[in-house]
Protein backbone atom coordinates (compact mmCIF):
# COMPACT_ATOMS: atom_id res chain seq x y z
CA UNK A 1 0.00 0.00 0.00
CA UNK A 2 1.05 3.61 -0.50
CA UNK A 3 1.71 5.90 2.46
CA UNK A 4 -1.63 7.62 2.08
CA UNK A 5 -3.47 4.27 1.81
CA UNK A 6 -1.78 3.05 5.00
CA UNK A 7 -2.61 6.30 6.78
CA UNK A 8 -6.23 6.06 5.67
CA UNK A 9 -6.49 2.47 6.90
CA UNK A 10 -5.60 3.47 10.48
CA UNK A 11 -8.47 3.72 12.94
CA UNK A 12 -7.62 6.93 14.74
CA UNK A 13 -8.45 7.64 18.37
CA UNK A 14 -10.23 10.81 19.41
CA UNK A 15 -7.71 13.53 20.18
CA UNK A 16 -9.23 13.97 23.63
CA UNK A 17 -8.19 10.37 24.43
CA UNK A 18 -4.63 11.10 23.29
CA UNK A 19 -4.57 14.20 25.49
CA UNK A 20 -5.92 12.37 28.55
CA UNK A 21 -3.24 9.71 28.09
CA UNK A 22 -0.46 12.29 28.59
CA UNK A 23 -2.20 14.26 31.30
CA UNK A 24 -4.01 16.99 29.35
CA UNK A 25 -7.64 17.26 30.36
CA UNK A 26 -10.28 17.52 27.65
CA UNK A 27 -11.23 21.05 28.71
CA UNK A 28 -7.60 22.14 28.25
CA UNK A 29 -7.46 21.12 24.59
CA UNK A 30 -8.66 23.26 21.69
CA UNK A 31 -9.89 20.66 19.15
CA UNK A 32 -9.63 21.15 15.40
CA UNK A 33 -12.08 18.43 14.46
CA UNK A 34 -11.92 14.97 16.07
CA UNK A 35 -8.21 14.18 15.59
CA UNK A 36 -6.20 17.39 15.97
CA UNK A 37 -5.98 19.96 18.75
CA UNK A 38 -4.05 22.96 20.02
CA UNK A 39 -2.28 22.65 23.38
CA UNK A 40 -2.36 25.66 25.76
CA UNK A 41 1.01 27.28 26.46
CA UNK A 42 0.89 26.74 30.22
CA UNK A 43 1.24 22.96 29.78
CA UNK A 44 4.96 23.36 29.06
CA UNK A 45 5.41 24.80 32.56
CA UNK A 46 3.92 21.69 34.17
CA UNK A 47 5.95 20.83 37.25
CA UNK A 48 7.60 17.46 37.69
CA UNK A 49 10.34 15.34 36.20
CA UNK A 50 11.40 16.38 32.70
CA UNK A 51 11.82 13.82 29.96
CA UNK A 52 14.99 12.81 28.13
CA UNK A 53 15.50 14.60 24.80
CA UNK A 54 16.66 12.57 21.80
CA UNK A 55 17.70 14.32 18.57
CA UNK A 56 17.35 12.50 15.24
CA UNK A 57 19.61 13.74 12.45
CA UNK A 58 21.13 12.11 9.36
CA UNK A 59 23.98 11.74 6.94
CA UNK A 60 24.02 14.25 4.08
CA UNK A 61 20.75 14.19 2.16
CA UNK A 62 20.57 12.48 -1.23
CA UNK A 63 17.93 12.12 -3.91
CA UNK A 64 17.82 8.42 -2.97
CA UNK A 65 16.21 9.38 0.36
CA UNK A 66 17.18 8.94 4.00
CA UNK A 67 13.87 8.77 5.94
CA UNK A 68 14.68 10.81 9.03
CA UNK A 69 11.03 11.58 9.88
CA UNK A 70 10.10 7.91 9.47
CA UNK A 71 12.87 7.02 11.93
CA UNK A 72 11.74 9.73 14.38
CA UNK A 73 8.15 8.50 14.37
CA UNK A 74 9.30 4.88 14.38
CA UNK A 75 11.53 5.42 17.41
CA UNK A 76 8.65 6.96 19.35
CA UNK A 77 6.53 3.93 18.40
CA UNK A 78 9.33 1.59 19.43
CA UNK A 79 9.83 3.31 22.80
CA UNK A 80 6.13 3.09 23.57
CA UNK A 81 6.14 -0.55 22.41
CA UNK A 82 8.82 -1.44 24.97
CA UNK A 83 6.89 0.24 27.75
CA UNK A 84 8.35 3.76 27.78
CA UNK A 85 6.24 6.93 27.75
CA UNK A 86 7.40 8.71 24.60
CA UNK A 87 6.25 11.61 22.42
CA UNK A 88 7.58 12.57 19.00
CA UNK A 89 7.93 16.33 18.39
CA UNK A 90 8.21 17.29 14.72
CA UNK A 91 8.08 20.23 12.34
CA UNK A 92 5.04 20.97 10.20
CA UNK A 93 5.24 20.22 6.46
CA UNK A 94 5.41 23.05 3.93
CA UNK A 95 3.06 23.16 0.94
CA UNK A 96 6.01 24.07 -1.28
CA UNK A 97 7.71 20.65 -1.15
CA UNK A 98 4.36 18.82 -0.86
CA UNK A 99 3.38 20.04 -4.32
CA UNK A 100 6.94 20.40 -5.60
CA UNK A 101 9.76 17.86 -5.54
CA UNK A 102 9.73 16.17 -2.14
CA UNK A 103 6.12 15.24 -1.42
CA UNK A 104 4.71 15.05 2.10
CA UNK A 105 6.58 15.14 5.40
CA UNK A 106 4.56 13.07 7.84
CA UNK A 107 6.75 9.95 7.91
CA UNK A 108 6.07 6.86 5.86
CA UNK A 109 4.61 3.36 5.83
CA UNK A 110 3.52 2.25 9.29
CA UNK A 111 5.56 5.02 10.97
CA UNK A 112 3.47 8.09 10.20
CA UNK A 113 1.66 10.86 11.99
CA UNK A 114 -2.03 11.10 11.19
CA UNK A 115 -4.35 12.44 9.84
CA UNK A 116 -1.68 12.56 7.14
CA UNK A 117 -3.61 14.57 4.53
CA UNK A 118 -4.55 17.35 6.94
CA UNK A 119 -1.06 17.55 8.45
CA UNK A 120 0.53 17.78 5.00
CA UNK A 121 -1.92 20.40 3.75
CA UNK A 122 -3.53 23.21 5.76
CA UNK A 123 -3.31 21.48 9.20
CA UNK A 124 -4.39 24.00 11.88
CA UNK A 125 -3.46 27.05 9.81
CA UNK A 126 -0.10 27.86 11.42
CA UNK A 127 1.71 28.33 8.10
CA UNK A 128 -1.06 30.58 6.83
CA UNK A 129 -0.87 32.66 10.01
CA UNK A 130 2.89 33.09 9.56
CA UNK A 131 2.41 34.03 5.90
CA UNK A 132 -0.31 36.54 6.77
CA UNK A 133 1.65 38.10 9.64
CA UNK A 134 4.78 38.44 7.52
CA UNK A 135 2.95 39.97 4.56
CA UNK A 136 0.93 42.32 6.76
CA UNK A 137 4.25 43.80 7.91
CA UNK A 138 5.24 44.21 4.25
CA UNK A 139 1.93 45.92 3.40
CA UNK A 140 2.13 48.22 6.42
CA UNK A 141 5.73 49.09 5.60
CA UNK A 142 4.88 49.93 1.99
CA UNK A 143 1.97 52.05 3.21
CA UNK A 144 4.24 53.87 5.67
CA UNK A 145 6.69 54.68 2.88
CA UNK A 146 3.84 55.79 0.58
CA UNK A 147 2.14 57.96 3.19
CA UNK A 148 5.41 59.61 4.25
CA UNK A 149 6.90 59.98 0.78
CA UNK A 150 6.81 63.76 0.99
CA UNK A 151 7.36 64.14 4.72
CA UNK A 152 11.05 63.42 4.99
CA UNK A 153 10.49 60.06 6.70
CA UNK A 154 11.43 57.81 3.76
CA UNK A 155 13.69 54.83 4.44
CA UNK A 156 17.14 54.77 2.88
CA UNK A 157 17.04 50.98 2.61
CA UNK A 158 14.23 48.41 2.89
CA UNK A 159 15.20 44.87 3.93
CA UNK A 160 11.80 43.17 4.32
CA UNK A 161 10.56 40.85 1.53
CA UNK A 162 7.25 39.05 1.23
CA UNK A 163 6.70 35.30 1.63
CA UNK A 164 4.44 32.62 0.16
CA UNK A 165 4.27 28.90 0.97
CA UNK A 166 4.71 27.74 -2.61
CA UNK A 167 7.72 27.03 -4.81
CA UNK A 168 7.73 29.86 -7.36
CA UNK A 169 10.99 31.00 -8.97
CA UNK A 170 9.20 33.84 -10.79
CA UNK A 171 8.63 35.62 -7.48
CA UNK A 172 12.27 35.72 -6.38
CA UNK A 173 12.83 39.16 -7.87
CA UNK A 174 9.91 41.44 -8.73
CA UNK A 175 8.92 45.09 -9.05
CA UNK A 176 6.04 46.35 -6.90
CA UNK A 177 4.03 49.56 -7.04
CA UNK A 178 3.62 49.80 -10.83
CA UNK A 179 0.62 51.62 -12.29
CA UNK A 180 -0.93 54.86 -11.12
CA UNK A 181 0.62 56.98 -8.37
CA UNK A 182 -2.14 55.73 -6.06
CA UNK A 183 -0.90 52.16 -6.61
CA UNK A 184 2.24 52.67 -4.55
CA UNK A 185 5.85 53.58 -5.14
CA UNK A 186 7.73 51.40 -7.65
CA UNK A 187 10.40 49.36 -5.88
CA UNK A 188 12.48 46.26 -6.40
CA UNK A 189 11.17 43.49 -4.14
CA UNK A 190 10.85 39.72 -3.94
CA UNK A 191 9.43 36.69 -2.16
CA UNK A 192 10.97 34.01 0.04
CA UNK A 193 9.15 30.79 0.88
CA UNK A 194 7.25 30.89 4.20
CA UNK A 195 9.63 28.48 6.03
CA UNK A 196 12.39 31.09 5.47
CA UNK A 197 10.33 33.86 7.10
CA UNK A 198 11.80 35.48 10.17
CA UNK A 199 8.31 35.22 11.66
CA UNK A 200 8.61 31.43 11.35
CA UNK A 201 12.00 31.50 13.08
CA UNK A 202 10.58 33.68 15.85
CA UNK A 203 7.60 31.36 16.31
CA UNK A 204 10.02 28.45 16.71
CA UNK A 205 12.54 30.17 18.99
CA UNK A 206 10.21 32.15 21.27
CA UNK A 207 9.88 30.87 24.83
CA UNK A 208 6.35 32.21 25.32
CA UNK A 209 3.87 34.82 24.08
CA UNK A 210 5.67 37.77 25.69
CA UNK A 211 8.99 36.67 24.22
CA UNK A 212 7.37 36.37 20.78
CA UNK A 213 6.00 39.93 21.12
CA UNK A 214 9.44 41.25 22.08
CA UNK A 215 11.12 39.50 19.17
CA UNK A 216 8.53 40.64 16.61
CA UNK A 217 8.92 44.24 17.77
CA UNK A 218 12.69 43.98 17.21
CA UNK A 219 12.46 42.79 13.58
CA UNK A 220 14.73 44.97 11.45
CA UNK A 221 12.79 46.26 8.42
CA UNK A 222 15.30 48.76 7.04
CA UNK A 223 17.34 51.87 7.75
CA UNK A 224 16.36 55.52 7.97
CA UNK A 225 18.11 58.29 6.04
CA UNK A 226 20.35 58.76 9.11
CA UNK A 227 21.34 55.08 9.08
CA UNK A 228 19.27 54.22 12.14
CA UNK A 229 17.43 50.87 12.33
CA UNK A 230 13.70 50.89 11.57
CA UNK A 231 11.79 48.07 13.27
CA UNK A 232 8.28 46.67 13.61
CA UNK A 233 8.02 48.56 16.90
CA UNK A 234 8.87 51.76 15.00
CA UNK A 235 6.11 50.90 12.53
CA UNK A 236 3.72 50.60 15.48
CA UNK A 237 2.07 47.29 14.53
CA UNK A 238 3.67 44.77 16.91
CA UNK A 239 0.38 44.08 18.66
CA UNK A 240 -1.45 43.53 15.36
CA UNK A 241 1.16 41.00 14.24
CA UNK A 242 0.94 39.16 17.57
CA UNK A 243 -2.86 39.04 17.16
CA UNK A 244 -2.44 37.10 13.91
CA UNK A 245 -0.20 34.57 15.67
CA UNK A 246 -2.16 34.14 18.91
CA UNK A 247 -3.29 30.64 17.94
CA UNK A 248 -0.30 29.71 15.80
CA UNK A 249 2.06 29.92 18.80
CA UNK A 250 0.22 27.03 20.48
CA UNK A 251 1.65 23.59 19.58
CA UNK A 252 -0.48 20.99 17.80
CA UNK A 253 -1.36 17.56 19.20
CA UNK A 254 -1.99 14.65 16.81
CA UNK A 255 -1.21 10.93 16.90
CA UNK A 256 0.89 8.27 15.20
CA UNK A 257 -0.25 5.26 13.22
CA UNK A 258 -0.26 3.34 16.52
CA UNK A 259 -2.29 5.93 18.41
CA UNK A 260 0.58 7.40 20.43
CA UNK A 261 0.95 11.17 20.96
CA UNK A 262 2.77 13.45 18.53
CA UNK A 263 3.31 17.21 18.86
CA UNK A 264 3.89 19.05 15.57
CA UNK A 265 4.70 22.74 15.46
CA UNK A 266 6.64 25.18 13.29
CA UNK A 267 8.39 24.44 10.03
CA UNK A 268 11.64 26.24 9.12
CA UNK A 269 13.82 24.49 6.51
CA UNK A 270 17.37 23.61 7.58
CA UNK A 271 19.07 24.56 4.30
CA UNK A 272 17.76 28.16 4.38
CA UNK A 273 16.70 28.59 8.04
CA UNK A 274 17.43 26.87 11.37
CA UNK A 275 15.51 23.65 10.63
CA UNK A 276 13.98 22.77 14.02
CA UNK A 277 10.48 22.56 15.45
CA UNK A 278 9.45 25.09 18.09
CA UNK A 279 11.08 25.41 21.49
CA UNK A 280 7.56 25.59 22.95
CA UNK A 281 6.58 22.24 21.39
CA UNK A 282 9.78 20.55 22.58
CA UNK A 283 9.42 21.94 26.12
CA UNK A 284 5.75 20.90 26.18
CA UNK A 285 6.65 17.35 25.16
CA UNK A 286 9.39 17.19 27.79
CA UNK A 287 6.81 18.11 30.45
CA UNK A 288 4.53 15.27 29.36
CA UNK A 289 6.76 12.28 28.54
CA UNK A 290 9.77 10.34 29.78
CA UNK A 291 11.38 10.37 26.32
CA UNK A 292 10.95 13.02 23.61
CA UNK A 293 12.10 12.33 20.07
CA UNK A 294 12.67 15.34 17.85
CA UNK A 295 14.44 15.89 14.56
CA UNK A 296 16.45 18.58 12.81
CA UNK A 297 16.21 19.03 9.06
CA UNK A 298 18.49 17.51 6.40
CA UNK A 299 21.98 16.29 7.34
CA UNK A 300 23.75 16.85 10.66
CA UNK A 301 25.95 19.56 9.11
CA UNK A 302 22.82 21.70 8.73
CA UNK A 303 20.02 20.63 11.08
CA UNK A 304 22.00 19.23 14.00
CA UNK A 305 24.56 22.04 14.05
CA UNK A 306 21.76 24.62 14.12
CA UNK A 307 19.83 22.60 16.70
CA UNK A 308 22.84 22.73 19.04
CA UNK A 309 24.27 26.16 18.22
CA UNK A 310 20.98 28.07 17.86
CA UNK A 311 18.00 26.26 19.41
CA UNK A 312 19.78 24.70 22.40
CA UNK A 313 22.02 27.73 22.99
CA UNK A 314 18.95 30.00 23.16
CA UNK A 315 16.62 27.68 25.09
CA UNK A 316 18.92 25.74 27.41
CA UNK A 317 17.80 22.39 25.97
CA UNK A 318 20.26 19.52 26.42
CA UNK A 319 19.86 16.36 24.30
CA UNK A 320 20.63 13.12 26.10
CA UNK A 321 21.52 11.38 22.83
CA UNK A 322 21.79 12.03 19.09
CA UNK A 323 20.77 9.45 16.50
CA UNK A 324 22.44 9.57 13.09
CA UNK A 325 20.27 8.02 10.37
CA UNK A 326 21.94 6.30 7.42
CA UNK A 327 20.73 4.22 4.49
CA UNK A 328 22.53 2.00 2.02
CA UNK A 329 21.19 4.07 -0.87
CA UNK A 330 22.45 7.26 0.70
CA UNK A 331 25.88 5.80 1.45
CA UNK A 332 26.15 4.44 -2.09
CA UNK A 333 25.42 7.84 -3.59
CA UNK A 334 28.12 9.37 -1.40
CA UNK A 335 30.39 6.55 -2.51
CA UNK A 336 29.94 7.32 -6.20
CA UNK A 337 27.19 4.87 -7.21
CA UNK A 338 24.98 6.24 -9.97
CA UNK A 339 21.37 6.93 -9.00
CA UNK A 340 20.11 4.59 -11.74
CA UNK A 341 22.03 1.69 -10.09
CA UNK A 342 21.34 2.65 -6.51
CA UNK A 343 19.23 -0.43 -5.69
CA UNK A 344 21.82 -2.86 -7.07
CA UNK A 345 24.43 -4.38 -4.71
CA UNK A 346 27.59 -2.25 -4.57
CA UNK A 347 29.78 -3.04 -1.58
CA UNK A 348 32.57 -0.77 -2.77
CA UNK A 349 30.15 2.16 -3.07
CA UNK A 350 28.96 1.54 0.50
CA UNK A 351 32.53 1.46 1.82
CA UNK A 352 33.47 4.69 0.06
CA UNK A 353 30.27 6.36 1.30
CA UNK A 354 31.19 5.65 4.92
CA UNK A 355 33.45 8.71 4.83
CA UNK A 356 30.31 10.85 4.91
CA UNK A 357 28.98 8.92 7.90
CA UNK A 358 32.30 9.22 9.72
CA UNK A 359 32.49 12.99 9.39
CA UNK A 360 28.96 13.40 10.74
CA UNK A 361 29.77 11.14 13.69
CA UNK A 362 32.90 13.15 14.48
CA UNK A 363 31.00 16.43 14.17
CA UNK A 364 28.22 15.31 16.51
CA UNK A 365 30.73 13.99 19.04
CA UNK A 366 32.55 17.36 18.94
CA UNK A 367 29.44 18.87 20.54
CA UNK A 368 29.75 16.37 23.42
CA UNK A 369 26.97 14.16 22.14
CA UNK A 370 26.72 10.40 22.44
CA UNK A 371 25.84 8.95 19.03
CA UNK A 372 23.84 5.93 17.91
CA UNK A 373 23.78 5.09 14.20
CA UNK A 374 20.33 4.09 13.04
CA UNK A 375 20.25 2.09 9.83
CA UNK A 376 16.95 2.83 8.09
CA UNK A 377 16.18 -0.34 6.18
CA UNK A 378 14.82 -0.39 2.60
CA UNK A 379 13.41 -3.44 0.80
CA UNK A 380 16.34 -3.64 -1.64
CA UNK A 381 19.02 -3.78 1.09
CA UNK A 382 21.23 -6.87 1.28
CA UNK A 383 22.52 -8.47 4.48
CA UNK A 384 26.12 -8.36 3.24
CA UNK A 385 25.97 -4.61 2.70
CA UNK A 386 24.25 -4.01 6.04
CA UNK A 387 27.04 -5.98 7.72
CA UNK A 388 29.62 -3.61 6.21
CA UNK A 389 27.98 -0.66 7.95
CA UNK A 390 27.40 -2.54 11.22
CA UNK A 391 31.02 -3.73 11.44
CA UNK A 392 32.30 -0.26 10.60
CA UNK A 393 30.28 1.31 13.41
CA UNK A 394 31.42 -1.36 15.86
CA UNK A 395 35.04 -0.64 14.93
CA UNK A 396 34.41 3.05 15.66
CA UNK A 397 32.86 2.26 19.04
CA UNK A 398 29.44 3.58 18.03
CA UNK A 399 26.29 1.54 18.62
CA UNK A 400 24.33 0.46 15.54
CA UNK A 401 20.66 -0.47 15.31
CA UNK A 402 18.30 -1.29 12.45
CA UNK A 403 15.00 0.52 12.01
CA UNK A 404 12.27 -1.32 10.10
CA UNK A 405 9.36 0.77 11.33
CA UNK A 406 8.29 1.62 7.79
CA UNK A 407 7.15 -1.98 7.29
CA UNK A 408 6.53 -3.11 10.87
CA UNK A 409 5.62 -0.03 12.91
CA UNK A 410 6.74 0.00 16.54
CA UNK A 411 7.81 -3.64 16.47
CA UNK A 412 10.26 -2.82 13.68
CA UNK A 413 11.83 -0.08 15.83
CA UNK A 414 12.08 -2.09 19.07
CA UNK A 415 15.78 -2.86 18.55
CA UNK A 416 16.49 0.83 18.05
CA UNK A 417 14.42 1.76 21.11
CA UNK A 418 16.27 -0.70 23.35
CA UNK A 419 19.63 0.57 22.04
CA UNK A 420 18.66 4.19 22.71
CA UNK A 421 17.43 3.50 26.26
CA UNK A 422 20.52 1.47 27.09
CA UNK A 423 22.87 4.20 25.83
CA UNK A 424 21.08 6.90 27.81
CA UNK A 425 21.03 4.78 30.98
CA UNK A 426 24.71 3.86 30.64
CA UNK A 427 25.99 7.38 29.94
CA UNK A 428 24.09 10.39 28.69
CA UNK A 429 25.68 12.98 26.44
CA UNK A 430 27.97 15.52 28.05
CA UNK A 431 27.03 19.18 28.52
CA UNK A 432 26.76 20.71 25.05
CA UNK A 433 29.93 22.20 23.64
CA UNK A 434 29.02 24.79 21.03
CA UNK A 435 31.02 25.23 17.84
CA UNK A 436 31.81 28.86 18.70
CA UNK A 437 31.45 31.32 21.56
CA UNK A 438 28.93 34.17 21.72
CA UNK A 439 31.65 36.84 21.80
CA UNK A 440 33.42 35.65 18.66
CA UNK A 441 33.09 38.11 15.69
CA UNK A 442 30.28 37.13 13.31
CA UNK A 443 32.53 36.42 10.32
CA UNK A 444 34.74 34.27 12.56
CA UNK A 445 31.69 32.26 13.66
CA UNK A 446 30.89 31.49 10.02
CA UNK A 447 34.51 30.55 9.32
CA UNK A 448 34.53 28.24 12.35
CA UNK A 449 31.41 26.35 11.24
CA UNK A 450 32.57 26.18 7.62
CA UNK A 451 35.98 24.79 8.52
CA UNK A 452 35.20 22.75 11.64
CA UNK A 453 31.85 21.22 10.59
CA UNK A 454 31.87 21.35 6.77
CA UNK A 455 35.59 20.83 6.12
CA UNK A 456 36.11 24.01 4.10
CA UNK A 457 39.57 25.35 3.33
CA UNK A 458 39.26 29.00 2.37
CA UNK A 459 36.18 31.03 3.42
CA UNK A 460 35.49 34.28 1.57
CA UNK A 461 32.89 37.02 2.01
CA UNK A 462 31.43 39.44 -0.51
CA UNK A 463 31.61 43.15 0.19
CA UNK A 464 27.85 43.12 0.72
CA UNK A 465 28.15 40.38 3.34
CA UNK A 466 30.93 42.19 5.22
CA UNK A 467 28.88 45.39 5.24
CA UNK A 468 25.96 43.51 6.80
CA UNK A 469 28.25 41.94 9.42
CA UNK A 470 29.50 45.44 10.27
CA UNK A 471 25.92 46.73 10.52
CA UNK A 472 24.94 43.84 12.78
CA UNK A 473 27.85 44.42 15.12
CA UNK A 474 27.27 48.20 15.10
CA UNK A 475 23.68 47.60 16.18
CA UNK A 476 24.71 45.31 19.04
CA UNK A 477 23.91 41.97 17.38
CA UNK A 478 27.46 40.62 17.33
CA UNK A 479 26.66 38.06 20.04
CA UNK A 480 23.97 36.37 17.90
CA UNK A 481 24.55 32.84 16.59
CA UNK A 482 24.96 32.35 12.84
CA UNK A 483 22.60 30.36 10.63
CA UNK A 484 24.33 29.30 7.41
CA UNK A 485 22.11 28.77 4.38
CA UNK A 486 23.66 26.30 1.94
CA UNK A 487 22.82 23.27 -0.18
CA UNK A 488 21.59 20.22 1.72
CA UNK A 489 23.22 17.78 -0.71
CA UNK A 490 26.85 18.31 0.27
CA UNK A 491 29.11 19.45 3.08
CA UNK A 492 30.27 22.09 0.61
CA UNK A 493 28.29 24.70 -1.35
CA UNK A 494 28.50 22.46 -4.45
CA UNK A 495 25.46 20.16 -4.38
CA UNK A 496 27.26 17.59 -6.55
CA UNK A 497 30.25 17.22 -4.21
CA UNK A 498 29.15 13.99 -2.52
CA UNK A 499 30.99 12.08 0.17
CA UNK A 500 33.21 14.03 2.55
CA UNK A 501 34.89 16.80 0.52
CA UNK A 502 37.49 18.96 2.27
CA UNK A 503 39.71 21.94 1.58
CA UNK A 504 37.13 23.52 -0.73
CA UNK A 505 36.42 27.23 -1.15
CA UNK A 506 33.33 28.43 0.72
CA UNK A 507 31.79 31.73 -0.34
CA UNK A 508 29.31 33.86 1.62
CA UNK A 509 27.54 36.11 -0.87
CA UNK A 510 24.99 37.80 1.40
CA UNK A 511 23.95 38.19 5.02
CA UNK A 512 20.46 38.72 6.48
CA UNK A 513 20.09 40.24 9.95
CA UNK A 514 17.26 38.52 11.84
CA UNK A 515 17.16 40.90 14.79
CA UNK A 516 13.88 39.42 16.06
CA UNK A 517 14.86 35.79 15.71
CA UNK A 518 18.23 36.81 17.17
CA UNK A 519 20.41 35.11 14.60
CA UNK A 520 22.44 36.17 11.58
CA UNK A 521 21.72 34.27 8.34
CA UNK A 522 24.78 33.86 6.09
CA UNK A 523 23.92 32.81 2.53
CA UNK A 524 26.50 30.55 0.89
CA UNK A 525 27.06 29.93 -2.81
CA UNK A 526 24.00 29.82 -5.03
CA UNK A 527 21.47 28.84 -2.35
CA UNK A 528 18.11 30.59 -2.73
CA UNK A 529 15.32 31.21 -0.22
CA UNK A 530 12.49 30.71 -2.72
CA UNK A 531 12.69 27.26 -4.36
CA UNK A 532 11.55 26.60 -7.91
CA UNK A 533 9.46 23.72 -9.22
CA UNK A 534 10.98 20.66 -10.96
CA UNK A 535 10.09 19.60 -14.48
CA UNK A 536 7.51 17.17 -13.08
CA UNK A 537 6.12 18.62 -9.83
CA UNK A 538 4.39 16.35 -7.33
CA UNK A 539 1.25 18.44 -7.93
CA UNK A 540 0.79 16.57 -11.23
CA UNK A 541 0.01 13.41 -9.23
CA UNK A 542 -2.29 14.91 -6.57
CA UNK A 543 -6.06 14.75 -7.06
CA UNK A 544 -9.36 14.26 -5.27
CA UNK A 545 -11.06 11.01 -6.27
CA UNK A 546 -14.43 10.02 -4.80
CA UNK A 547 -13.96 12.67 -2.15
CA UNK A 548 -10.51 11.37 -1.05
CA UNK A 549 -7.15 13.09 -1.63
CA UNK A 550 -4.74 10.94 -3.62
CA UNK A 551 -1.10 11.40 -4.58
CA UNK A 552 0.35 12.72 -1.32
CA UNK A 553 3.38 10.69 -0.29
Amino acid sequence: MTDIEIARSIKMRRITEIGEEIGIREDNLEPYGHYMAKIPLDIMRKEGKRGKLILVTAITATKAGIGKTTVSVGLALGLNRIGKKAIVALREPSLGPCFGMKGGAAGGGYAQVVPMEKINLHFTGDFHAVTSAHNMIAAMLDNYIYQHRDGGCALKQVLWKRVLDVNDRSLRNIITGLGNTTDGIPAQAGFDITPASEIMAILCLASDLDDMRRRIGNILLGYTAEGMPFTVDNLGITGAVVALLIDAIKPNLVQTTEGTPAIIHGGPFANIAHGCNSVIATQTALALADYVVTEAGFGADLGAEKFYDIKCRKSGLQPSLTILVATLNGLKMHGGTELARIKEPDSEGVRKGLANLDRHIANIQSFGQRVVVCFNRFASDTEDEISIVREHCEAMGVDFAINNAYNEGGEGAAELAHTVVRNIEEKESEQLRYAYSDDMPLAEKVITVAKKIYGAGNVTFSGKAMKQFANAERLGFGHFPVCIAKTQYSFSQDQKAYGAPSGFDFDIKDVVINAGAEMIVAIAGSIIRMPGLPKEPQALHIDVIDGEIEGLS
